[in-house]
């Protein structure tokens, strides 16, 4: 398992949040009055500041919801009996190493374009 993936930095704007999910601010603003797993803190000018964990709960929100299909109440219920089991940390992870693995992906198939040199054109 990948540990901590995401914990290049202690706080993550709105801004980073989405570009890291996927997702829009009005989503995550949304799920955060849903989830009570969800409670982003604010900095002294009122901005909204995720830590890497509560990435990891946006990650494993969006997977309940987008790939598991449940309802906001199936995911609120679901993410409760996970809390109570103490199987919310472990999920988390599990949810999070796909994520990471297919944004990595991308982002070396961006690299890889860069970095292949475009095929000679031939001059006729």
């Amino acid at each position: 398992m990948i540990n901590e993936p995401i914990a290049k930095k202690a706080y993550y704007s709105i801004g980073e949040v989405c570009d890291l999910t996927g997702l829009k601010p009005h989503v995550l603003r949304y799920w955060e009055t849903q989830f009570d797993v969800l409670s982003p803190t604010k900095n002294r000018a009122g901005n909204r500041v995720f830590r890497p964990k509560e990435i990891e709960l946006v990650l494993l929100v969006k997977h309940l919801l987008y790939e598991e299909k449940y309802t906001i109440e199936g995911a609120r219920r679901r993410l409760q009996e996970m809390r109570t089991a103490g199987e919310l940390e472990g999920e988390r992870q599990e949810v999070l190493e796909p994520e990471v693995l297919s944004g990595m992906k991308a982002e070396l198939e961006a690299l890889l374009d860069v970095l292949t040199p475009d095929e000679p054109q031939a001059e006729g």
